[in-house]
């Protein structure tokens, strides 16, 4: 079984790793990403142990904030927010959707899921996505709805980040970044937005120098 696979494998190229973890943790990013079995955060950003801290559920989804700073949703994501920037001193939060996403596709079908009571409330916090979908079109039109559907939602997740007095504070001083990330499954490649071209860019080696120039890297 892999985990056997791992301890007799893997586990001696991290030992050390695992030994310097040990006593706390220090991550670069919070990772928002779906919980879809495809997307593999540490594999997809080639990151070790410690490097993301990682909040994954259906959609990549953040329930927006009341002006005091309390989720309107479930507390499990706001708790994992509040605990990356406040404690933990992240520089960097991405939201990182992918395609054919199965919480875009329910969101898109517009009705009740059987059985899913829970799912389809939690899917509400997408329907800004799908009403911008709707009234002011595609990033891309060439992708199919879903996907389409998929890129916006991460701007929205962006926008419902923001919400947090935290994030905002952050973001303000400069001392948060946020960034939205786009997994296309086929190919493998990742996508980064780019605001000024209002689009989704590939990571390719040029893409990446100025993403980490623009992080200060």
């Amino acid at each position: 079984m892999g985990i056997v696979d791992f301890r007799e494998r893997l586990l001696p190229q991290y030992a050390e790793r695992f030994r310097d973890l040990a006593t706390g943790q220090a991550p670069d990013a919070l990772f928002i990403t779906c919980a879809d079995s495809r997307v593999v955060p540490n594999l997809l950003a080639s990151t070790s142990p410690g490097e993301l801290f990682t909040v994954r559920n259906v959609g990549n989804l953040v329930p927006p904030s009341t002006v005091e700073g309390l989720s309107t949703g479930d507390v499990s994501e706001a708790s994992a927010i509040e605990y990356a920037v406040a404690v933990l001193k992240v520089g960097n939060i991405v939201v990182c959707g992918h395609s054919q996403c199965g919480a875009m596709k329910a969101v898109l079908a517009r009705s009740a899921i059987d059985d899913a009571p829970n799912l389809g409330k939690w899917l509400h916090h997408a329907d800004t996505a799908a009403f911008r979908l709707d009234n002011e079109g595609p990033l891309d039109g060439t992708k199919s709805p879903p996907d389409q559907l998929s890129q916006l939602n991460v701007l929205v997740q962006l926008e419902h980040l923001m919400t947090y007095p935290l994030v905002r504070a952050g973001v303000t001083d400069g001392t948060l970044r946020l960034s939205g990330w786009w997994l296309d499954i086929a190919t493998g490649d990742m996508y980064a937005y780019e605001r000024d071209n209002r689009a989704f860019a590939v990571i390719d080696r040029e893409e990446a120098d100025r993403l980490l120039r623009r992080l200060g890297v």
